[in-house]
């Protein structure tokens, strides 16, 4: 199973919400863990992750916290995702840590599939998640439809090859 780690999914949200409040000045992980109640200590390791590899710029102070370094429109979930757990792997297979590459059935399918998994993802950017949220507010055009703890819908289409692919949390 295809799953974001714990650590892609916070660094999403927080990123998602600094570009929500982009103009309002910085905000400390206290404050994006207490919005969307998920754990500070871990939250505040994801924030210096992010701010090693130039998503994010730290300010110190009272007013201190963080702000986004990049413009949202530039940051896919690729990236961020690469950044915080390193290489998305569909299978062992695209690691070279298949023995069975030689004889293997499924192997073209499933780079297939990768790729189209790495291009959704390389499509996505932070600001397209921003607005997503945006418009899943009371009375946005999402309304009522189910999302995941970081607002986005958590059903995702998408052609890959001549297939369609859904994804649904």
């Amino acid at each position: 199973m295809l799953k974001l780690s714990r650590k892609a999914d916070y660094g999403l949200i927080a990123l998602r919400h600094l570009a929500i409040y982009h103009g309002r000045g910085a905000a400390s992980a206290k404050e994006i863990a207490g919005r969307y109640q998920i754990p500070q200590p871990l939250l505040a390791k994801v924030l210096q992750k992010l701010a090693r590899s130039g998503f994010l710029a730290a300010e110190q102070g009272v007013r201190g916290g963080y702000r986004l370094a990049r413009d949202p429109r530039r940051i896919s979930a690729l990236e961020v995702i690469r950044a915080i757990d390193g290489p998305v792997r569909l299978t062992s297979c695209f690691g070279g840590l298949c023995d069975h590459t030689d004889r293997c059935t499924v192997r073209e399918p499933l780079r297939r599939l990768h790729e189209g998994i790495l291009d959704l993802l390389a499509g996505i950017t932070i600001t397209d998640m921003a607005e997503t949220a945006q418009a899943a507010m009371p009375g946005g055009r999402l309304a009522g439809r189910g999302r995941n703890r970081g607002g986005m819908p958590v059903r995702v289409a998408a052609r890959i090859g001549r297939e369609k692919v859904e994804c649904s949390e």
